[in-house]
C-alpha cells in the first residue's frame, strides 16, 4: 500500500488553503474595485482604520498587521466577533439551516418577535449569515423598524455553510492585533495618529432622489452626516493621517472634497434588483495624499 509522508500531506493542506476574504455580501462592496482602490494605496502606513467596514473587501485584501475596524450595524460587527471567538461554533449552527421559502421566512421574521432578544450571539450571526447566503441579490437590508426585509432568493445551492472561508478570517482575526468596534464613525477613528491610514466608505450620496440606500443600518446618513463627515476627514489630515474616501460622483460631495486629490473610478452597480440595469457607473476616490501610483 502506497505511504503518504506528512511533508505531502502538509504541502496539500497549504496548497487547499482559502485565502481571507469577505463572508457578506454588502451593499456597496468594494471587492470589484480592490485592484484599482490598491494603487491609490500610502507606500506605508501604520495601523489601519476602516470605520465603514462592511464585508471588509479591502480590509481582507491587505491583511493589516494592525487595524481597527468599526461598523454602526450591530449585526454586522457581532457576526465579526463571532468569527473571531467562536468560529467553530458558528459552523455548527449554520448546519441547522434550511433552503427553502418556507423556514426562510421563518428565521427572517424573528427580529419580529420577543424571541430575538433570547438568540445567543452565536444565533445572531449564523441568522445574519444565513440570510445573507439565500435571500434576494445576497443583500443585507431592513426597513425603518430595523427589521430584514430582503425576499427569499430561491437560489439553488446557496453556500451557506463557507466554513474554510470563516476559519480562515478567524485565524487572521486572531493572529494579528485587530479590534472590533461598533460605534459612530467619528469616535472609531479617535486614536488615529500621524502616519495611520483611514479608508472612509460611507453610504454614498445618492445620485438621484431615488437612488439613496441606507437600508443595512436604522441609521440614516444624509447630507448632515456627509459633512460632518467631511469635518473628520479635515480632522484626520490636520492630525497627519493618511486618508482615503470612496464616494458618489455628485457635484455635493466634490464641493465638500473640492481642496483635496478627488479621482474618478468606474464601478458597478450592484443593488439594482433588475440585472440589466447594474451599469458601470462613476464614483469618486478622494485622497489628502499624492499616491505613489508607480510601485
Amino acid at each position: 500500500m502506497l505511504q503518504i509522508s506528512k511533508e505531502y500531506q502538509s504541502i496539500q493542506l497549504i496548497q487547499k488553503k482559502v485565502d481571507v476574504q469577505p463572508f457578506l455580501k454588502w451593499a456597496g462592496g468594494k471587492r470589484q474595485l480592490v485592484p484599482v482602490i490598491k494603487s491609490f494605496l500610502p507606500k506605508r502606513f501604520n495601523t489601519y482604520y476602516e470605520p465603514f467596514v462592511g464585508a471588509g473587501a479591502l480590509l481582507f485584501e491587505l491583511k493589516p498587521s494592525k487595524a481597527i475596524i468599526n461598523d454602526v450595524n450591530p449585526e454586522l460587527i457581532n457576526s465579526y466577533k463571532v468569527i473571531r471567538d467562536l468560529s467553530i461554533d458558528l459552523i455548527q449552527d449554520l448546519r441547522k439551516h434550511k433552503n427553502t421559502a418556507e423556514y426562510f421566512y421563518t428565521i427572517r421574521e424573528l427580529d419580529r418577535t420577543t424571541e430575538f432578544k433570547e438568540l445567543t450571539i452565536i444565533e445572531r450571526a449564523s441568522r445574519i449569515i444565513y440570510l445573507n447566503k439565500t435571500c434576494f441579490n445576497g443583500l443585507f437590508r431592513v426597513n425603518k423598524q430595523g427589521q430584514f426585509n430582503a425576499p427569499f432568493g430561491r437560489y439553488k445551492n446557496p453556500n451557506i455553510i463557507n466554513s474554510d472561508v470563516i476559519k480562515a478570517v478567524s485565524h487572521y482575526f486572531n493572529n494579528h492585533q485587530l479590534e472590533i468596534l461598533n460605534t459612530d464613525f467619528s469616535k472609531a477613528i479617535e486614536t488615529a495618529k500621524k502616519d495611520d491610514f483611514v479608508y472612509l466608505d460611507p453610504p454614498y450620496d445618492p445620485l438621484s432622489e431615488t437612488a439613496s440606500f441606507t437600508g443595512y443600518s436604522l441609521n440614516q446618513f444624509g447630507r448632515s452626516e456627509q459633512e460632518r463627515l467631511r469635518d473628520v476627514f479635515d480632522k484626520l489630515t490636520r492630525k497627519g493621517c493618511k486618508v482615503m474616501l470612496s464616494n458618489s460622483s455628485t457635484e455635493f460631495i466634490a464641493d465638500l472634497y473640492k481642496d483635496y486629490n478627488i479621482n474618478t473610478l468606474q464601478a458597478n452597480r450592484n443593488i439594482n434588483s433588475v440585472g440589466s440595469d447594474r451599469k458601470k457607473i462613476n464614483e469618486f476616490l478622494i485622497l489628502n495624499y499624492v499616491p505613489d501610483n508607480d510601485k
